[in-house]
């Protein structure tokens, strides 16, 4: 696979833009389709949005979705002050709910899921947002994709012109060189992360499970 046509989501939240920015950029990817509840904020010539509130049912806008060979699924919420219903709800529920319709139209797509650090995919574990995660990649992985990747970053350096980045980031930011000489493959930028994500649409990848080394490799390789 040579030039991607791509599916995005989560664009208005940190991890989504700094990724979509990074897309539109790079030679490889003739376009990108943004959907979201909210519109993202950017144009761009390779750009396209659509406004949907609910990503688990894409049932009225199927015809929108077909043609794509990449989907790259950077929505998430935080798992604070929620409850484990809620949380499924959000996460699994929605992100199987997306994946299904885009597997079932395009068959011979790569999907890459933005999961976490420390995702617990024997589902048992005593960490509630780990296992719902793990959870989450593991009936992905059951989805008739031509290839799942699940992401696993941790700490995030913004990509330069972002417009939606977490508050905490703002305060931390002076503390990601030294993360980075300390503990090497704790941290990545965002710029690796669609770097990654580009690399294993277009060429592959040995792995389905990405951890923060595998990222900051493919993102250098990229």
């Amino acid at each position: 696979m040579n030039t991607l046509n791509i599916i995005l989501t989560g664009a208005t939240g940190m991890v989504g833009e700094g990724v979509l920015l990074e897309c539109i950029n790079n030679a490889s990817v003739e376009s990108v389709l943004v959907i979201g509840r909210r519109p993202c904020g950017h144009t761009h010539p390779k750009l396209k949005e659509i406004l949907h509130q609910d990503l688990s049912d894409l049932s009225s806008i199927e015809s929108q979705v077909v043609g794509y060979n990449t989907g790259l699924f950077c929505a998430g919420v935080t798992s604070i002050g929620k409850k484990e219903g809620e949380y499924t709800k959000l996460t699994y529920t929605l992100t199987l709910g997306f994946a299904k319709t885009l597997s079932k139209l395009n068959p011979d797509m790569s999907f890459c899921y933005v999961s976490g650090a420390k995702t617990d995919n024997s589902e048992k574990g005593s960490s509630m947002w780990a296992r719902v995660k793990g959870k989450t990649e593991n009936d992905l992985a059951k989805l008739p994709f031509k290839a799942v990747y699940n992401f696993r970053p941790g700490m995030m350096k913004p990509t330069q012109g972002q417009k939606h980045v977490l508050p905490a980031y703002k305060y931390v930011s002076w503390l990601y060189p030294i993360i980075k000489l300390i503990a090497p493959n704790v941290a990545c930028t965002l710029k690796e992360v669609a770097s990654a994500m580009i690399h294993v649409s277009t060429k592959g990848y040995k792995k389905n499970i990405l951890e923060v080394s595998d990222i900051i490799a493919l993102g250098k390789a990229s």
